[in-house]
């Protein structure tokens, strides 16, 4: 499989973070590469390896990761934490970005742009035998200016009410993401619909503070402007588990059970 050109679709996927309307993507969950593939020819703008909520293992991430860069395909993974090396990995394996869940300190923020840009930017380990750097072919000053030109994509979570103040949390990041359930969950669920709008308008707020993109979670499109997330400009829709229940279910008879 051929190496593609992860700082090509990492400047696709930020252009289309400022173009005016949604960039949309979806959750992976199974170790498929068909998944990857469907998800490309549907017209994703991207997709989220999910390493926190599945049972991907790292292997199956950089698979899917790598058969996404092949595809043309920007492909965020979201961890858990920060984990430098496991980050270091993804990205060398053609990883477009980073999506953090729980981002509630601003420690977490800069821990996460650490692992993930190089020196003097950050404290990323350097090595050209991989496949973001061709397996040694680009040089090594080239690829340093690659990184620094097209760096990854860092995406926070926000999915509590007690954190460091938002405009600091998100400021170096390329997307402030409101988890939605999560919040709903942490507000005492079930929430007070007006008291979960007007704490996703605060993330959304915080968003627009910091100048950097909006996004969030949608089970549905048609479901993204009642959560507050009709002017998002990175919007999650689903996952490939769940499009796969609700298709099974159609196909059963069970779409109402």
């Amino acid at each position: 499989m051929s190496a593609g050109d992860v700082h090509l679709l990492r400047r696709r996927l930020r252009a289309a973070l400022t173009a005016g309307k949604p960039a949309v993507g979806t959750f992976v969950k199974l170790a498929s590469p068909d998944v990857v593939e469907l998800a490309e020819a549907a017209g994703f703008a991207f997709v989220v390896v999910d390493l926190e909520h599945s049972t991907l293992t790292e292997r199956d991430a950089v698979d899917l990761v790598r058969h996404a860069d092949a595809c043309g395909l920007p492909a965020l993974v979201r961890v858990p934490e920060v984990d430098a090396a496991v980050v270091n990995r993804l990205l060398e394996a053609g990883a477009a970005g980073v999506q953090l869940s729980m981002l509630t300190r601003v420690a977490q923020a800069e821990a996460l742009v650490a692992a993930t840009r190089f020196a003097p930017g950050g404290r990323r380990s350097v090595s050209l035998a991989n496949r973001a750097a061709r397996f040694g072919a680009v040089p090594l000053a080239g690829f340093l200016r690659a990184e620094q030109d097209d760096p990854p994509v860092l995406v926070g979570q926000i999915e509590t009410v007690r954190t460091d103040p938002l405009p600091d949390l998100v400021a170096a990041l390329d997307v402030c993401f409101v988890g939605s359930t999560d919040l709903a969950v942490d507000l005492g669920l079930p929430a007070d619909p007006a008291v979960l709008a007007a704490a996703v308008d605060r993330v959304r707020d915080a968003a627009r503070c910091a100048q950097v993109a909006f996004g969030g979670w949608a089970p549905g499109r048609n479901a993204a402007a009642e959560l507050g997330l009709g002017d998002a400009d990175y919007l999650v829709v689903g996952s490939d588990l769940q499009m796969l229940a609700a298709g099974l279910r159609a196909a059963a008879g069970k779409e109402n059970q």
